[in-house]
């Protein structure tokens, strides 16, 4: 992910704010978000920086893990079962022209598909999507 995590690093500005320090990036881990959800209780979420992923020819999410030869779509309960793991993506058409967009139906086709087939895999609302760093630029739905 080395290419696209040092793409996502730079047009999200990942740095940290007292050290400058790059900060490491990859793919949405929707397993995740759904244990986070989970154990949280979250009815709705938010989706932020959705313009960074702008300019990519694919992209990519985790759906699953793959587990000595098996595939689980949960969190194994042992980290010493988390450190083998390997990400099982599904790959989305990529997208373009995203920032500062605040309504949701003059969002490219992709980038809604992307965002919907997100909510089905996490069955859950992504109801506030930020489209760039103005708080004007935010989708309410």
């Amino acid at each position: 992910l080395n290419n696209e995590g040092d793409y996502l690093r730079k047009n999200g500005n990942e740095f940290g704010a007292t050290t400058g320090r790059p900060r490491r990036c990859g793919w949405l881990d929707l397993v995740v978000v759904k244990y986070a959800i989970m154990v949280s209780g979250i009815d709705e979420i938010a989706m932020t920086k959705i313009d960074v992923l702008d300019g990519l020819d694919e992209i990519k999410v985790c759906i699953a893990y793959e587990l000595d030869g098996k595939t689980i779509d949960y969190m194994p309960a042992l980290n010493s079962e988390f450190e083998k793991v390997k990400p099982i993506y599904k790959t989305f058409k990529g997208f373009s022209g995203t920032k500062g967009i605040n309504d949701y139906s003059k969002l490219p086709k992709e980038a809604k598909n992307y965002i919907e087939e997100i909510e089905k895999i996490i069955n859950t609302k992504i109801s506030i999507i930020a489209t760039g760093t103005d708080r004007s630029d935010t989708i309410f739905r």
